[in-house]
């Protein structure tokens, strides 16, 4: 069966489409899935691109979506048929957070979903939501449940609140759907007025090109009233933290989800001392999260926004077409 796998030294350009054994018949607590998509995530291509160290030879992909093609003994809750999505933690089952790192995140500690077949334990899965398409599927495991968790578990999202995505990517676009779902209003940014039109359709209440107006935290602060927003999704990290401060009202939720500006900078310590602003990291969430967000979906009928699909044998296009940061939602493979 084919598999994508990470050549040495770890580039885009390196990724390869190799064919690997197929993994048989699944073993007690098992499943046997067929993959039949996947989706891109900055954390994905961190993997990839050699800026987070991982194994030669690593299949990549955290995402994975299909259908299940045999139960081992002792499984309960799957049947043969059914649709199912991968876990970004499989052994974070439920509770507070219980994982510090990635050894077992599909994709990055072991091999991911980038491959047509995989034979692995039942808790590495959940149901997808029902009226799903397989791709559409694929973007839960890491972009809709962190989003969901930053809004929701994290954030105790209610109705009324106001919330600040940044940019158009997969969390911020999920987390743009799931805040209106839920009766919030949204502030949406991104460099592209383009873009910023397709943040309205999908119901942002107001669009701020940061671009064209650096001082964003202050026109938040300016669109509410001077109180500032509920909550931030903050996918920047240090280069949009300090203005994410000033656009958060005082105690309010600022969730530090990406890095996209770098790893490490400067922090306003004490503008976010005096504001009295809850700062949360987070990486997705539990396997029980993620049960509880396909309920959420299945209810609300959201389903995300998928930018492009691409073939597996065209995963390296995949990422560079993410690296450009021409896309708008989710980036899915088709396996």
């Amino acid at each position: 069966m084919k598999a994508v796998k990470i050549g040495s030294p770890a580039s885009v350009d390196s990724l390869q489409v190799v064919d690997i054994r197929d993994p048989g018949e699944p073993g007690a607590g098992q499943l046997r899935v067929r993959i039949h998509a996947s989706s891109l995530n900055f954390h994905d291509y961190g993997v990839v691109s050699g800026v987070l160290p991982a194994e030669a030879g690593r299949i990549p992909m955290a995402d994975g979506a299909g259908v299940v093609e045999a139960v081992g003994e002792g499984v309960d809750g799957f049947k043969a048929g059914d649709h199912v999505v991968s876990c970004f933690f499989p052994l974070w089952e439920n509770g507070p957070p219980a994982v510090g790192d990635f050894k077992t995140t599909p994709g990055d500690g072991v091999d991911g979903y980038a491959r047509e077949v995989v034979v692995l334990p039942s808790h590495y899965f959940t149901h997808a939501p029902q009226g799903y398409s397989h791709a559409e599927a694929a973007t839960l495991t890491t972009a809709g449940l962190t989003a969901w968790r930053a809004l929701v578990v994290d954030g105790q999202l209610k109705a009324g609140a106001t919330v600040l995505v940044l940019g158009t990517g997969g969390v911020s676009v999920f987390g743009l759907q799931l805040a209106r779902a839920m009766g919030a209003t949204v502030i949406a940014t991104s460099s592209s007025d383009a873009k910023l039109e397709k943040l309205r359709a999908l119901g942002a209440a107001h669009t701020i090109n940061y671009r064209h107006n650096p001082e964003w935290g202050k026109a938040v602060r300016s669109l509410t009233g001077g109180r500032g927003v509920d909550h931030v999704i903050e996918v920047g990290g240090p280069g949009t933290l300090p203005q994410s401060i000033t656009a958060c009202r005082i105690g309010g939720h600022i969730a530090l989800i990406g890095v996209l500006t770098g790893r490490a900078g400067p922090v306003p310590t004490a503008a976010l001392m005096a504001r009295q602003q809850r700062l949360q990291g987070l990486i997705v969430g539990s396997r029980q999260d993620q049960r509880e967000m396909v309920r959420a979906l299945e209810a609300t009928g959201i389903k995300p926004v998928i930018d492009s699909t691409f073939e597996l044998a065209r995963l390296a296009d995949a990422f560079r077409h993410e690296a450009s940061g021409a896309h708008f939602g989710k980036i899915c493979v088709s396996i």
